[in-house]
């Protein structure tokens, strides 16, 4: 039997959704930011994170009208 050749591990989006879920909330231990950094595609996370920032804008400024409007 051959052995397998031990590739890297591919850039996913859900690698990068959960990257930038714990950079918003600020609570990640260096050691798996440092393991998740290594293994993401850099496009994702600037899509992931902007789509995030959005949401989060968005949320906001819907809770404030609905806050309001009561």
């Amino acid at each position: 039997m051959a052995d397998k050749e031990e590739r890297p591990p591919s850039a996913s989006w859900w690698r990068s959704v959960k990257l930038v879920a714990w950079s918003f909330l600020g609570i990640r231990s260096r050691a798996g930011y440092q393991e998740d950094l290594a293994k993401v595609n850099p496009m994702h996370v600037v899509a992931v994170g902007l789509a995030g920032a959005l949401l989060l804008v968005f949320g906001l400024i819907g809770l404030a009208s609905w806050v309001v409007g009561k």
